[in-house]
Parts: C-alpha cells; sequence; structure tokens
C-alpha cells in the first residue's frame, strides 16, 4: 500500500506498522458531510424509493411468498460479486435436492448459505440487537461448511489480511485495513454509532456504515457478503423497510468496478460525497426495480389463479400456486410435505397444473421428477430496463 496515494482528506490515519508494512485505520463515524445540491436531489429519490416500497411492502397479503424469492436473488448477486458463477435456477434446483443440475456445487452452497445467513440475521434480531456479536452469527452461517471455512467462521480475524489482485502480497496490497488491535478499537466505534442517536438520514447512515464495515475488513473472509447482508439487516431494524425487499447487490454487481473505486477514494481522498450519491442511487434503483417486480409477480400470481378458474381448482391447488412462488423449482415430495398429502395426490396437483402450462417437467426421468415454473423464475430473473436517476 502506497502511503503517498492518501490526501490529507483521507478519513482516517495510515501509519507505518513495526512489521514494516502500511495500513489504514479509519475515523470513527460520522464524517463531516458536504451537503451538496446533487446529494439532496438523490436522497429525495432515494427516501421516495424507499417509501413507495416500503408502503407496497406493507399491504402485501402474503409478503413471505415474495421475501422468499428477493433473498434468492440477493444471494445469488452478491456472492457473484465475490466470483461465484451460480445462478438463481441452480439454487432453487439445490435447494430442491437436484445438485445434479449445476456444475458448480461450491459456488451454489457459498449462495445458499447467504441466504441462510439472512434468514438467520432476520429471525436473531427478534432477541439480538445489530451488533458485533450478532455479525459475527451471522458470518459463521455464512461460511459454515464451504470454501473459507477454515478462514475461522464466526470469528473476527486475529492475523492482517489485505486487499489487492490476485496472488499479490502484502507489500504489493492496494489496502491494507487495520492490524489486529486497531481493528478491535475501530470495530468498538462502528458498534457505538450503530446505537447512537443520530439526525443523519436512516439511508445515510447505512451508506456510512457499509464504507466503515469495509474499510475495517475485519475477517479473513466473507467481508463483503457479510457488508452488503448487513445494510438489509439495518433497513429492517431501524423500520425503514418492513420486510427485507431492497437489496443493493444487483446494483453494485452491475456497476462492479465503480464500486470498489468508490470505496477506495473515500479512504485515499475522503470523497464521501460521490460514494454516498453511488449508495443512494442504487437505493432508488433497486427500489424501483424492487416494487416492479412486486407488481409483475403480483400480476403472475393473479394470472395463473385466472388459468385455474375454468378448472374445478381446489383451496390446495391453490396452495400449490403459493408455494411456486418460493419454490419454482420443486419435486413431488416437496408438495407433498408442504399440504401434508400423499404422493399421488401431490401428483395429482402438479400434472394439473403442468396440463395449464404453469409447470414444466425438466427431467424426463420417469421417476425422481424435477418440475419448473418459467415464467416466475423469469419475473425474478430478467433484467428489467434501468430506469434515468435524475
Amino acid at each position: 500500500m502506497n502511503p503517498s496515494d492518501f490526501q490529507p482528506g483521507s478519513p482516517g490515519r495510515v501509519f507505518r506498522t513495526r512489521q514494516g508494512y502500511w495500513a489504514f485505520v479509519p475515523h470513527p463515524l460520522p464524517p463531516d458531510i458536504t451537503w451538496s445540491a446533487k446529494l439532496m436531489a438523490v436522497l429525495s429519490d432515494a427516501d421516495r424509493a424507499i417509501g413507495e416500497l416500503a408502503g407496497l411492502g406493507r399491504s402485501l397479503p402474503n409478503p413471505h411468498l415474495l421475501i422468499h424469492p428477493f433473498m434468492r436473488r440477493e444471494a445469488v448477486f452478491s456472492s457473484r460479486i465475490e466470483g461465484t458463477r451460480a445462478s438463481l435456477s441452480d439454487l432453487y434446483a439445490y435447494e430442491s435436492g437436484q445438485p445434479s443440475f449445476f456444475e458448480l456445487p461450491d459456488d451454489v452452497r457459498e449462495v445458499h448459505n447467504y441466504v441462510r445467513a439472512m434468514a438467520y440475521g432476520l429471525e436473531r434480531m427478534q432477541t439480538l440487537p445489530i451488533s458485533l456479536h450478532l455479525i459475527k452469527e451471522i458470518h459463521h452461517q455464512l461460511l459454515a461448511d464451504v470454501r473459507g471455512q477454515e478462514r475461522t467462521p464466526g470469528e473476527f480475524r486475529r492475523s492482517q489480511n489485505w486487499i489487492g489482485s490476485p496472488g499479490v502480497t502484502l507489500a504489493d496490497a492496494t489496502f491494507v485495513p487495520p492490524p489486529v488491535d486497531e481493528m478491535w478499537q475501530t470495530l468498538s466505534a462502528l458498534e457505538k454509532f450503530l446505537h447512537a442517536p443520530s439526525d443523519l438520514p436512516p439511508l445515510l447512515r447505512v451508506g456510512l456504515i457499509h464504507y466503515q464495515f469495509e474499510a475495517i475488513h475485519p475477517f479473513l473472509d466473507g467481508n463483503g457478503r457479510v457488508g452488503r447482508l448487513l445494510t438489509t439487516l439495518l433497513l429492517c431494524a431501524w423500520d425503514v423497510l418492513p420486510a427485507p425487499l431492497l437489496y443493493l447487490s444487483p446494483y453494485f454487481e452491475m456497476h462492479r468496478r465503480t464500486y470498489y473505486d468508490l470505496l477506495l477514494n473515500v479512504s485515499q481522498r475522503g470523497d464521501w460525497t460521490a460514494w454516498l450519491q453511488f449508495f443512494l442511487q442504487g437505493v432508488v434503483a433497486q427500489g424501483r426495480d424492487a416494487v416492479r417486480r412486486i407488481h409483475r409477480l403480483q400480476q403472475l400470481h393473479r394470472e395463473f389463479q385466472i388459468r385455474l378458474e375454468h378448472t374445478r381448482a381446489t383451496a390446495r391447488l391453490l396452495k400449490v400456486v403459493d408455494l411456486l412462488f418460493t419454490r419454482p423449482i420443486l419435486q413431488n415430495s416437496e408438495v407433498a410435505a408442504a399440504l401434508d398429502v400423499n404422493f399421488s395426490t401431490a401428483q395429482r396437483y402438479i400434472d394439473h397444473l403442468v396440463t395449464v402450462n404453469i409447470l414444466r417437467e425438466i427431467t424426463g426421468q420417469a421417476r425422481n421428477r424435477v418440475y419448473r415454473a418459467d415464467e416466475i423464475l423469469r419475473a425474478l430473473d430478467e433484467p428489467l430496463p434501468q430506469e434515468p436517476i435524475a
């Protein structure tokens, strides 16, 4: 790490360690923020986008039908930023017990762990506030039994890490976060900021916290995923959203290079304005995207019900339709277990949904067949046209 890259406006100190390498220690939050007209405008846009999404979330009759697929979409994109290649279909196939459907079992297990960590965090927040303790528990869920499990899941690092190109050494790293002793001090200050009253808008606070967590880099692996996951948890904990419906990873993945550059620019030059504008533009883009996907999925749910109106659809058959929005790739056994019916009854429901083009069999096998709701997956996975952000 070159200390000359860090200018006087940097929100931290660069120092040479006793071991001879340079490291960066961020100052406690909050920084002094320059309130430009553009920053205030994009904050206003972000507040409107999040407000519309929150209002829609509170009006949903069955929010779980959307929470489950949205969490999985976020897991795919957040993990993709870190180099995994598993798709949303791969994840659903894995969860239906069909590992042969994809060629990247390690990747998809990592994505599945992200879902597990998110669900764990949301549940655990009911009894434990967001804190260093909870962050460590989430990290343990994220890295358990996957690549990186040897890198102390659930524990803050006890050795120095660094950021740079693959294979780069500590001496040539682009960025070196705080050494262990200083790391504990910065984590303590971050936890205090999490719990302290603040006059700053919640979305701005979340943007500051995301930068600070990544600058501290407290784990040997999984920092990016935990940091992005923490963003969603904070929005729910602070009641900005009634449910986890906003996820920024698709935006960050689309603008990956800018995402990393702007985080580094804060450390090197104290350019908070550019980072916060980018972060808030992500809130606007993903808030609008979430609203449109919710409407699209709601319309699709209504269309499925209409297709079944002219058949003698039972209440249980309609429950299978609901199940598809949380498991758009499934087997007979999953339907039987969810509805508490025998396999032959479950198969009758499935065959009916195949007849009306809601489900499609994708194995071609006589036994252990797997079915896929293509329209639901397209509604979740296909890119929507990006709306311009002022």
